[in-house]
């Protein structure tokens, strides 16, 4: 995992996702029905870890299925099951179509 470029940030202020420094989308991107491969899941270890175990995993093949009506969290169906996600967790899931 790479270190941050940004050290300091005002509360509440998030850093840009991958997606806006590499160009690729995430998980949080994809429109309702889209489908996407993960590619990567960037985060802290504990994070990764938890995301790896609940199926998401390079090479899986997700759709959104629906989002919540304030925009979080975001309803995903992959390997036959439904999850949901906080949208900033789906942010740290790179995915491709």
């Amino acid at each position: 995992m790479a270190t941050s470029v940004y050290k300091s940030l005002p509360a509440g202020v998030a850093a840009p996702t991958r997606e806006l420094t590499s160009g690729m989308a995430t998980l949080a991107d994809l429109r309702i029905g889209a489908s996407a491969r993960v590619v990567d899941v960037d985060g802290e270890p504990a994070l990764q870890q938890r995301l790896h175990e609940m199926g998401l995993l390079p090479g899986v093949q997700v759709r959104l299925v629906r989002v919540a009506p304030l925009g979080d969290p975001l309803e995903i169906e992959l390997l036959g099951y439904r999850l949901s996600l906080r949208r900033a967790e789906a942010a740290r899931i790179r995915v491709e179509s």
